[in-house]
């Protein structure tokens, strides 16, 4: 997005006030498709280098590069700082790899903002990258010798979408949230169509053109299946349970991915003549229980709401990672959230769901809608495996209106 405006609400922003000037992503690759012969460290460096070339910000002012990783087997030493050499960034800065599975891209925009704040860093990308394509399997170690192995394991699943204290796929907690709320087969097909319709319709409107920065001549998500129907849909066996209803047609598809946003504070970005997209606002964190990890949005979204002196009516856009239709459609219910504000471009299930990429992908999703509708108040959530959420809440500054409520 282009940094030629003047800052908005001037007035209104404290020094201090941290605030977002840059939100971008890749197009989601599908599993072993186009960004498959990709490296997670190069995807993100083409990411973030293409980022600041178009926003005019200067790599010497980047002091902090934070990015989730989930995947991180074989890449080598710390990705972040791989990524922060490559693309082009001064090997003075310093550089962090989070991993918190699903949560990862928004705890690192989150350990950012704190970066920033703090005066650790005048600017900071905070990110996010996986490639589950490129996940290797590995071999534990056995015997005495440095090189004896027995047995392979593949990381995409041990690592990624397995349980560690259940030891089932994520899968099998979305069955248990089927039971918990007596959801319908039907209920989740439908809701997985209409994110391939929403999500299908958003590319037709030029709704991602801002945020998506082609990688390999891929320049739209891969993952998308507007072909899908409800027949078709109806028609896919079970995955996880014999009688089952998750599917992988209501289910988030493996992808391969990255995102980024430039963290800073409003006296800074008006220093350096950055245009502030959003200012952060709000954030939580919070725990469930490990087999029910998709109920815990709610949680986090309810403490949220509550640290900022809010109800959800005041917020006017949600973007709630869609792992599966049935972890997606409790929060939405639960939480009692108007469909129409709910993921209003799509969501995971068409979007895709690069584990360590996610969080800042449904940021940058959330700000490119906030400023091309005008609303004011959004927030980003994820369900996170282990039993874990997290959400953050940001202000369009370009929007009409002031925020009343408390940061």
């Amino acid at each position: 997005m282009a940094q030629t405006q003047a800052v908005p609400h001037a007035d209104a922003l404290d020094g201090i006030d941290v605030v977002i000037t840059s939100a971008y992503r890749t197009p989601t690759g599908k599993f072993r498709g186009s960004l498959s012969d990709v490296n997670a460290v190069d995807m993100a460096s083409r990411l973030v280098f293409a980022a600041l070339e178009r926003d005019h910000i200067a790599s010497k002012c980047v002091d902090q590069m934070i990015l989730g990783n989930v995947l991180s087997a074989g890449l080598g030493q710390n990705v972040a700082r791989q990524v922060q050499i490559n693309a082009g960034l001064s090997v003075d800065g310093t550089a962090m790899t989070v991993n918190q599975v699903c949560g990862s891209g928004l705890k690192a925009v989150r350990l950012a903002q704190s970066a920033v704040l703090l005066g650790d860093a005048r600017v900071a990308i905070a990110g996010g990258v996986e490639s589950m394509s490129g996940a290797p399997a590995f071999a534990p170690r056995t015997g005495k010798k440095t090189f004896d192995t027995d047995g392979w394991r593949d990381t995409l699943f041990n690592d990624g979408l397995n349980d560690a204290f259940e030891d089932y796929a994520m899968g099998v907690t979305a069955e248990n949230l089927n039971r918990m709320f007596h959801l319908r087969r039907a209920q989740l097909d439908e809701y997985a169509l209409d994110s391939q319709r929403k999500a299908a319709q958003a590319w037709q409107a030029g709704w991602f053109d801002e945020e998506v920065l082609p990688v390999n001549e891929l320049a739209i998500d891969e993952v998308m299946r507007p072909q899908s129907t409800l027949e078709i849909l109806s028609g896919l066996p079970p995955v996880y349970q014999q009688n089952g209803m998750v599917t992988a047609g209501n289910t988030s598809p493996l992808s391969d991915g990255a995102s980024m946003v430039a963290v800073t504070t409003a006296r800074t970005a008006a220093e350096l003549g950055l245009m502030p997209l959003v200012r952060i606002t709000g954030y939580c964190e919070a725990g469930y229980q490990p087999g029910l990890m998709g109920y815990t949005p709610i949680l986090a979204i309810r403490r949220l709401l509550d640290r900022c002196g809010q109800n959800i009516g005041d917020i006017d856009l949600f973007e709630v990672n869609e792992a599966f239709a049935s972890q997606a459609i409790v929060v939405r219910q639960e939480l009692g959230i108007d469909p129409d504000i709910y993921n209003i471009s799509g969501g995971a299930l068409a979007l895709g769901h690069a584990l360590g990429s996610s969080g800042t992908r449904i940021l940058t999703t959330l700000i490119h809608n906030l400023r091309r509708t005008g609303a004011r108040i959004g927030v980003a959530a994820l369900c996170i495996g282990g039993g874990q959420a997290i959400a953050m809440e940001v202000e369009n500054l370009g929007s009409c209106k002031k925020l009343e409520g408390k940061a």
